[in-house]
């Protein structure tokens, strides 16, 4: 009988959002074999990332745990960052930033602003900060809700790239938070119950290697610039979305999670990354769109 060479159908083609965290936890094994000698660290980055090979590839058969799948690898990831936390911090960046924020919270009067109302805006902007974790699955459902299923891989492929940019420079700034490191400078003079929830949630879930930049900003903000890709009629979202970003930008540094460096720098990662996916989808789009002129001509 004369064989048939495979179909179409049994390959396995990597969604593009896959292949960035293979990138990333790739790039961190590596960078695990030249970087400092850190306590936690051994060769669990290794161990990471066949295990994220091996999820990807068990995954591939079911779309909605494919969809889904990213989001999970993205907090695994976030986990493996305290793997780089050091042994003792110098705190030398921290000296610097937290004068910093002096001038923003005290001196321009940022604090006295947010708190002008009483405790409404103060937990208002703790509830923004508690719910940025789950900013990757609202898109996801959204998409889901609009009918719009076929665009998820591009749309984590923003919140992916700008949340995992945000973590690979973890390793680089080990740093400590102010409201830990300097309890005692600019803090929040209300004490809500969403506050409460977070402090709580970050003493028993966060990690402690790092805080530069925020990631909680990144991927906000990259949730914001997927929705205006992929949805841009939709502006009640897109820009409702983009306004809720702008919140928990200022509640990370409002309520002391966060240095306003860390805010700064996490927004511009976001901006850095979208501005990489912008480039490679529309170059991917151009470059099928000629791909299927060129087809039609034959």
């Amino acid at each position: 009988m004369e064989e048939h060479a495979p179909t179409a159908s049994h390959n396995f083609p990597l969604r593009a959002t896959e292949k960035v965290l293979l990138a990333f936890f790739a790039y961190v094994a590596v960078l695990s074999l030249c970087f400092p000698p850190r306590p936690l660290l051994g060769h669990q980055p290794w161990l990471l990332l066949i295990i994220a090979v091996l999820s990807i590839l068990v995954s591939s058969r079911v779309t909605i745990l494919r969809d889904l799948l990213p989001l999970g690898l993205t907090f695994m990831a976030f986990r493996e960052m305290e793997l780089f936390r050091p042994a003792h911090f110098s705190h030398y960046f921290e000296n610097i930033w937290v004068r910093w924020d002096h001038v923003a919270l005290a001196q321009w009067h940022g604090r006295a602003f947010v708190e002008s109302l009483g405790p409404a805006v103060p937990e208002f902007l703790e509830l923004c900060y508690f719910l940025v974790y789950g900013a990757g699955l609202f898109g996801v459902i959204a998409l889901y809700v609009l009918r719009r299923s076929k665009d998820i891989d591009r749309f984590l492929l923003f919140y992916v790239s700008g949340t995992l940019l945000a973590y690979a420079f973890f390793p680089f700034f080990p740093s400590q938070p102010p409201r830990l490191l300097f309890p005692d400078a600019d803090p929040p003079q209300y004490l809500t119950s969403a506050r409460s929830l977070n402090l709580w949630l970050l003493q028993v879930g966060t990690i402690h290697s790092s805080v530069f930049p925020s990631a909680h900003v990144s991927s906000a903000f990259s949730t914001a610039w997927g929705l205006f890709s992929i949805l841009p009629c939709q502006k009640t979202l897109t820009w409702g979305f983009l306004f809720y970003a702008v919140c928990v930008a200022v509640a990370t540094v409002y309520g002391r999670y966060h240095y306003l460096a860390d805010s700064v720098a996490g927004f511009g990662i976001s901006l850095l990354a979208a501005a990489l996916v912008w480039t490679f989808t529309t170059r991917r789009r151009s470059s099928s769109a000629t791909t299927v002129k060129e087809v039609q001509k034959f």
